[in-house]
């Protein structure tokens, strides 16, 4: 699906004020629930004269219910780019369909690539890699500070006093939801059920913090991306999301995200926040994360199957769940070992 470019050459005169410009676009690869169109922009005259490049981000034809609106997620952006974390600087929101023919906004182009199995094979020094993921717990720090109420955020549901309970119940509802059966998923939603934190915190947390949607232009962090999943929640989930084998993508002996160690990015999260992060709860979100990954994996699937969105990429993503599985079992035997001991 392309953009309506009559509408949207529109949308952007009256946001730079500008009578003439001259505009291109082209899709960018992934976003599997969202849709990136690079924008290439000559701006003729008024205060944005000049060649600018920014990123249209709207709807897919279908997604998946735990997804903000695109209204939402450029609240949270804006938050987010308010309270000083590294992200693109979001520039218009459209609320209706009246530029392109459905919701969408524009934000700033940030450098760098967010290719997470790119990202992971680049040769990097030890030092480096220290220093991306210390800034990356630097970035979550920041964002778990914010006040959601005092940042333009009321919409937020609050959560309860259980944010992985509520995890497990929601998961469980959306396994109902499909026509077949989950046994080794519904096993370890068990197994989290009877393991789950006595005693959690809450704050605002990103809900898709990974390699994969953290831009990286050669050995800096350039932006934070897709906040369509922010909300409030434990904050180690944010880390142990971070951390799961499954965004690792091949490169295991870099615990955080392929790029780094778990340790030096927890260590510069509790520097920078002055929390102290339990690390056996840490494991535990870490095992949420795959049973996460897994129930979604099968919702993307669902999208093609059910006709809704017909695409190779939500088709084939089915075949990861195996995987997801694996990685489940294997954690939950690790954790189990490891208690023992």
């Amino acid at each position: 699906m392309g953009l309506e470019l009559d509408g949207l050459t529109d949308f952007i005169k009256q946001g730079t004020e500008s009578k003439r410009i001259s505009l291109t676009y082209n899709r960018i690869d992934g976003g599997a629930i969202q849709q990136n169109y690079a924008l290439d922009i000559e701006i003729h005259d008024g205060p944005w004269r000049g060649f600018r490049e920014w990123v249209l981000r709207t709807d897919s034809p279908s997604g998946l219910q735990m997804s903000h609106s695109r209204e939402k997620e450029f609240l949270l952006l804006t938050a987010a780019f308010e309270a000083g974390l590294t992200v693109p600087k979001p520039l218009w929101l459209c609320t209706d369909s009246t530029a392109i023919g459905r919701p969408f906004y524009v934000m700033a182009k940030v450098p760098g690539t967010a290719d997470g199995r790119r990202l992971v094979q680049t040769n990097w020094t030890k030092a480096q890699r220290r220093a991306i993921v210390e800034v990356l717990g630097g970035e979550l720090a920041r964002l778990h500070a914010i006040d959601p109420e005092n940042a333009g955020l009321s919409f937020l549901q609050s959560r309860r006093a259980s944010s992985s309970i509520e995890r497990i119940d929601r998961y469980r509802t959306y396994l109902d939801e499909l026509s077949d059966p989950q046994p080794v998923l519904e096993w370890g939603l068990r197994w989290l059920e009877l393991n789950a934190p006595s005693r959690e915190e809450t704050a605002l947390c990103h809900g898709d913090f990974r390699t994969g949607n953290i831009m990286i232009a050669g050995d800096r962090v350039s932006g934070i991306l897709d906040w369509e999943f922010a909300g409030y929640s434990n904050p180690v989930e944010d880390l142990g999301w971070y951390c799961a084998r499954c965004w690792r993508f091949g490169a295991d002996g870099f615990t955080a995200g392929g790029i780094g160690e778990k340790e030096d990015f927890v260590r510069a999260y509790e520097q920078a926040s002055g929390r102290r992060v339990d690390r056996d709860e840490l494991v535990y979100w870490q095992i949420m994360a795959e049973a996460r990954w897994a129930v979604i994996a099968l919702q993307q699937t669902d999208r093609h199957l059910s006709g809704r969105e017909s695409s190779l990429e939500l088709a084939l993503t089915g075949y990861l769940v195996p995987e997801m599985e694996l990685n489940l079992i294997h954690s939950i035997e690790r954790s189990i070992h490891a208690s023992a001991d």
